[in-house]
């Protein structure tokens, strides 16, 4: 094993935020299944009123661009830890674990029904782990660890990003 302290990271911008994007809409994807399971099977009234149907209003919209933003803001987070923290992937999962935790946890601070509480919930839940699982395996793809390398006048330049084909 590499010791950390002659290692740096080196990110792969473009990957990591291509992997970003990709997370966004896997995490609106899982907004919209969520809701229709909650609504559409179970017939529970998630952010819409009984009625509704499967689809509702703009709510659904609204809740999947916002589970969209949160994965773009967990790429966003996931880039300067890497730039910056000595520990990257371990912050980031304390970070989104208590993240998702207060997603969870939310729904119960209303007075909705027991039910649209519990899938608000479960889906929380599962977007948390779906962000945070995509977003830390992008940076794991996009980044690595590289010497640190010195010369007679101290440290040399690290090597330009790598390409992977």
């Amino acid at each position: 094993m590499t010791d950390p302290t002659s290692t740096r990271l080196v990110v792969n911008a473009g990957r990591l935020w291509a992997g970003g994007v990709a997370a966004a809409l896997v995490a609106a994807l899982v907004a919209v299944v969520g809701i229709l399971l909650c609504r559409g099977v179970f017939d529970v009234p998630v952010l819409a009123p009984e009625g509704e149907g499967a689809w509702g209003g703009a709510d659904t919209a609204t809740y999947a661009l916002g589970a969209a933003l949160a994965a773009l803001v967990a790429t966003g987070l996931m880039h300067a830890l890497l730039l910056f923290t000595p520990r990257p992937y371990l912050f980031f999962s304390w970070i989104v674990s208590l993240a998702t935790l207060a997603a969870v946890l939310g729904p119960f601070a209303g007075t909705a029904d027991q039910d649209s509480q519990l899938c608000t919930a479960a889906i929380n839940l599962v977007l948390g782990a779906a962000i945070g699982t995509l977003v830390s395996g992008s940076a794991r793809s996009a980044a690595r660890p590289v010497p640190i390398r010195s010369g007679p006048g101290g440290p040399m330049p690290p090597p330009p990003p790598y390409r992977r084909l």
